[in-house]
């Protein structure tokens, strides 16, 4: 797999503040200090404990997405992956400077400990009335490093920070004083665990291009969020259901003598957590999704008790295509020892006004989500006696062969779109080919009612493929339905010509929704030579009409796309590179397959 390293930026060098100065401009609460590159609220209240974030840039939103009130008060950037030095974090100390102290919390990792540290100490060395009135947290939430790789320099710090500056930051925000705030954010830092898992490696601006040391069928479990190598590969890689449960393993494990950092009890609603799911950077919406509906499911199914759920992109590594795990561990009410569990939750409640705090519901998640009563539909749409051919058996073969075409073709279609559209096309029409062989094995599709298998079929592409593709196949088939019914009329059978003045008709109608026309460079060039040429000799002239459309097919790589997504692409390029379209690929391959069932006929 290779490693993305193609950045939008004026320079490598000057990111970091370009993108800090970008943050400003938006909201005007913030205030920067371009010399030490310190981002912190201007109207911080002198009052109430400050909060104070910082490290390596590269992890955005953390930790500048986090200044606002509810949050950080301020955060102190070093260059990217890289720590800030003690100057600039002491400076940053200065402009957060209250009547109530300073809480630092940092990742911890050696350079981020020792510059916050130093600075720290400095600080109170220059200023000595407020010895006591700066505290130091360092959070180490990392399962993937173990007890003995760890023992000198501990957990690495990963997504967990992020409930730690939430939780705290809400009970600053609240008028907690100076202890109070550092409690909470030692116990939450105590008992918190991230574990992480990439698809590969990021790629840092300004450096050479990397090479991928992983191979096309392998992830990484426990990568770091500095490129640090994980501690295991896994290959292939396995499917959610299967993967989540090796993750949450890791974490909550009692079991693994490296591991086992909390103490979960792993029986029936005896653990009690908040979970965040968080995406390293380069992963999609989509797929955060799926994984965060999986992580829930498996966390429920081992009787674990989730009474908070976030999910989102909280902290990242540059665009690495990966994701997290967190759980925070609560404590039970017999704990008297620990912050109140129901404290902890309103904490983690409180809205603040920070750009990357993510949306969320404040209450527990849904065992299962709220879904829409189902509609009843009629298996038989149509009325009156059902429409057959002379020759069942044909028919079926000719759908099924029709469907085995498209999926053997996929790869080759969605090559064509790769390039020529949104990538889609290939899959959109696998998984309707998929759907009708699923109709078809269940005797949905038959060769004794035509009308209803071919609303059977629209409906498949209606329901199943969707989007433009799945919109035009179930007008077509659903005109074609219509066609085949207002035309046999002194006959139950349909007959070759029956068939080619449905086939006129159905094109009719979907003129009717589409601008396309012959040569469009759509799949309208294949269909409508098809049908114009069948038209002409009914029953007889299926191979020259099934010739006409491959001929049409082919011609769409030296066409001018005027409508559907080619239209957007490079006119140029599509001429040069001789793309064919692959929607008119698409039906080339179903008419195509039709060829070798006449042979047999």
């Amino acid at each position: 797999m290779s490693i993305q390293d193609k950045h939008f930026l004026n320079t490598p060098e000057s990111l970091v503040l370009d993108s800090l100065r970008g943050l400003c401009t938006v909201n005007p609460d913030l205030v920067l200090d371009e010399k030490n590159k310190i981002v912190y609220l201007g109207p911080h209240e002198r009052s109430k404990v400050a909060l104070l974030g910082g490290g390596g840039s590269g992890h955005e939103p953390t930790d500048t997405g986090f200044i606002g009130q509810g949050i950080l008060t301020g955060s102190v950037c070093g260059n990217i992956f890289a720590s800030p030095n003690a100057s600039q974090v002491r400076r940053a100390i200065e402009l957060t400077d209250n009547d109530k102290g300073t809480v630092i919390i940092v990742k911890n990792y050696t350079g981020d400990v020792l510059n916050f540290g130093l600075a720290a100490e400095q600080y109170v060395a220059l200023n000595s009335e407020k010895t006591d009135k700066v505290k130091f947290v360092f959070v180490g939430d990392d399962v993937a490093v173990g007890k003995t790789q760890g023992s000198i320099v501990g957990r690495r710090g990963l997504a967990g920070i992020v409930l730690v500056y939430k939780i705290a930051g809400a009970l600053a925000h609240r008028g907690g004083s100076l202890d109070e705030v550092y409690n909470v954010a030692q116990w939450v830092s105590s008992n918190v665990a991230t574990i992480g898992v990439g698809l590969e490696h990021c790629h840092v601006p300004g450096t050479a291009a990397a090479t991928s040391h992983l191979q096309a069928s392998e992830i990484e479990i426990g990568m770091g969020v500095h490129n640090e190598s994980g501690n295991r590969r896994l290959s292939p890689n396995p499917p959610l259901k299967e993967l989540i449960p090796h993750l949450l393993d890791l974490i909550m494990s009692t079991s693994d003598s490296e591991r086992s950092f909390l103490p979960f009890q792993n029986q029936q609603g005896k653990d009690e957590i908040v979970i965040m799911v968080n995406n390293l950077g380069g992963l999609s919406e989509l797929e955060l999704g799926a994984i965060t509906k999986e992580v829930h499911a498996t966390l429920r199914a081992r009787g674990v008790i989730v009474h908070r759920m976030f999910s989102g992109t909280f902290m990242t590594s540059l665009n690495m295509p990966g994701f997290s795990i967190t759980l925070l561990l609560l404590p039970s009410k017999e704990n008297t020892f620990a912050p109140a569990q129901s404290l902890l939750l309103s904490l983690l409640d409180d809205q603040p006004n920070a750009p990357g705090w993510k949306w969320s519901s404040r209450a527990a998640p849904l065992v299962q989500p709220h879904l829409a009563p189902s509609t009843l539909q009629a298996e038989q749409i149509t009325s009156g006696s059902p429409l057959k051919t002379a020759d069942a058996n044909f028919f079926e073969a000719g759908v099924k062969r029709a469907c085995e075409a498209l999926i053997t073709a996929e790869p080759e279609i969605t090559q064509m779109d790769t390039v020529a559209g949104d990538g889609d096309c290939g899959l959109t029409l696998k998984a309707g080919a998929e759907a009708v062989l699923q109709k078809l094995s269940k005797g949905k599709i038959d060769g004794h009612d035509i009308g209803g298998s071919i609303i059977a079929i629209a409906q498949v592409a209606e329901e199943t493929m969707g989007g433009t593709s799945g919109a035009l196949y179930s007008i077509f088939f659903s005109a074609l339905a219509q066609g085949l019914h207002s035309t046999v009329t002194s006959s139950a059978t349909v007959t070759a010509e029956s068939w080619s003045n449905a086939l006129a008709y159905a094109l009719t109608k979907l003129y009717t929704y589409t601008r396309a026309r012959p040569p469009s460079r759509t799949l309208v060039d294949p269909l409508a030579a098809f049908v114009e040429v069948l038209g002409k000799s009914p029953g007889s002239n299926l191979r020259a009409a099934i010739e006409a459309a491959t001929a049409g097919a082919e011609h769409t790589r030296d066409v001018e796309a005027k409508v559907g997504r080619s239209a957007y692409v490079e006119g140029d390029r599509l001429k040069k590179e001789r793309v064919a379209d692959p929607g008119a690929w698409g039906v080339k391959t179903i008419l195509e397959s039709l060829i070798i069932d006449e042979r047999k006929k």
